[in-house]
């Protein structure tokens, strides 16, 4: 990640709702660590202003006019324009995991209140992915739960080295980097390492993409 110690975080805020999106760009603009760098009202601006900003962050509605957020999550983060972190109605919202799986680092309910939305945006620009608390088991259980042929999905796994899948399982429980330092016993930076190379073997855009494969496979139970 790009270091923000001298610079606040840019946030690019895409939503249609014009409403919504003022009071999104009330509460970013009320932290002094957090700059709005521009304003979308649909998916397809979502993509061009991220492109032509380069914000550090797209804070993404998914229910969007001419180009869907989910779309418009996919083409962001293929093209590595910044992270996107999804806002959404619902806690299981149809758009959702489709959302995560386009390479969203995490989702957060619109109902959240404006710390946990501050919160959300310091923790995906420091690199960390977040899934709204109070529905990741709900997340994990209605889409990533382990599928009959899971053993054999194992496969893809082979890539990693023993550390990096113990790095992956806690990933699968959703342990900020100094969780998982804490738990394996090993710097912080150390797990930023393992996190960002398993990314790279498994093809992966977000630890989140990540949390849910290890949930799929049933590795964070392992580490229960």
């Amino acid at each position: 990640m790009t270091d923000r110690t001298d610079r606040p975080i840019r946030v690019l805020v895409a939503e249609d709702q014009s409403a919504v999106r003022a009071g999104l760009v009330l509460i970013l603009r009320s932290a002094p660590d957090i700059e709005v760098a521009g304003e979308a009202a649909d998916g397809e601006e979502a993509v061009r202003l991220a492109a032509a900003l380069r914000p550090d962050l797209v804070l993404m509605d998914v229910q969007m006019p001419r180009l869907d957020g989910v779309s418009a999550t996919r083409e962001i983060t293929a093209r590595g324009l910044a992270d996107v972190l999804v806002l959404t109605t619902f806690d299981l919202d149809e758009y959702v995991f489709g959302a995560l799986r386009a390479g969203a680092a995490g989702f957060l309910l619109k109902t959240s209140d404006a710390a946990e939305l501050l919160a959300a945006v310091r923790t995906v620009a420091a690199g960390e992915g977040i899934i709204a608390p109070a529905v990741t088991r709900r997340l994990i259980a209605e889409f990533a739960a382990p599928r009959p042929a899971a053993a054999q999905d194992t496969a893809v796994l082979d890539v990693l080295t023993p550390r990096e899948r113990e790095v992956l399982g806690c990933l699968g429980e959703g342990l900020s980097n100094a969780a998982v330092a804490a738990r394996l016993d090993m710097a912080e930076a150390t797990v930023k390492t393992h996190v960002s190379r398993l990314l790279n073997k498994l093809e992966l855009r977000s630890r989140v993409q990540a949390a849910v494969l290890a949930q799929e496979l049933g590795l964070g139970r392992e580490h229960a």
